[in-house]
C-alpha cells in the first residue's frame, strides 16, 4: 500500500473510532448496485425524547442494523435501529422502561449530484467530505417513534383524584365522602354546637 494511502486509511480509522456515527463512503464502491451491510452500537451522549415523560437515556446505546447501497445520486441507507427507553406512566406516574425500534430509509446525496443541486439543504441528507453522518437520521426517527402517552399497562387506572394513591393499591370500594358545598357550612355549625346531633333525631 502506498504511504499516502496508508496515512489516509489510518486517519479514517482514527476518525471513525472517535465518532462511530460516521461512515466513510470509501468503504463502499460508487458503482450503482454495490452494497455493504453495517451493524454498529451507537452511543447516546444526549438523551433523546422528553424528560420525565419518555426518553432514550444518555449513556445508553442504539443498535443499528443497516444496509448501505450505492445508487446514481448517492448512498441509500436502510435498516432498523433499536434503543432502550425509560420514562414514567402518564396515568399512575410509576417508572416504565421499554424498547423502541424504528425502520430507516434515507438517501445521502453525492456532492454535485443532481439531487444535491436541485434540493434545499434541509430536504435531503448530504455526503460531506466523503462521510455520512448517521446521527441526525437515527435521532429524528427515534424521537418521532417515542410514545406521546407512555403507560405501564394498557389497563392502568391511574391515581385516585382525591388522595393521589394508585387505584391498583386501594381496597375495592375505595371512595371519599363528599358534602355538597351548599351544606358544608351548616354541617360544620351543627358539629360545633353542643347537642347539635339532635338534628339527626338522636334525642329520641
Amino acid at each position: 500500500m502506498p504511504e499516502e494511502d496508508h496515512r489516509r486509511s489510518a486517519a479514517i480509522q482514527r476518525a471513525d473510532a472517535r465518532n462511530p456515527w460516521l461512515f466513510d463512503t470509501h468503504e463502499l464502491s460508487r458503482r450503482p448496485g454495490s452494497s455493504l451491510p453495517l451493524r454498529r452500537e451507537l452511543p447516546v451522549s444526549t438523551a433523546l425524547g422528553v424528560p420525565d415523560v419518555v426518553e432514550v437515556p444518555s449513556g445508553s446505546t442504539v443498535t443499528a442494523d443497516l444496509l448501505l447501497e450505492s445508487v446514481v445520486e448517492g448512498v441509500l441507507v436502510s435498516g432498523t435501529a433499536v434503543a432502550r427507553t425509560e420514562g414514567q406512566c402518564s396515568r399512575c406516574l410509576d417508572p416504565v422502561s421499554g424498547e423502541v425500534e424504528v425502520n430507516l430509509t434515507e438517501l445521502f446525496a453525492y456532492p454535485e449530484s443532481t439531487t444535491e443541486e436541485t434540493t434545499e439543504e434541509d430536504e435531503v441528507s448530504r455526503i460531506v467530505d466523503d462521510w455520512i453522518d448517521l446521527e441526525p437520521m437515527v435521532r429524528d426517527a427515534i424521537v418521532l417513534a417515542l410514545p406521546l402517552v407512555p403507560l405501564c399497562s394498557e389497563d392502568c387506572e391511574g391515581l385516585c383524584s382525591v388522595c393521589g394513591v394508585k387505584w391498583a393499591d386501594l381496597e375495592p370500594g375505595h371512595g371519599h365522602e363528599t358534602i355538597d358545598p351548599r351544606w358544608a357550612a351548616l354541617v360544620q355549625r351543627l358539629e360545633d354546637t353542643p347537642g347539635g346531633d339532635t338534628a339527626n333525631g338522636s334525642d329520641r
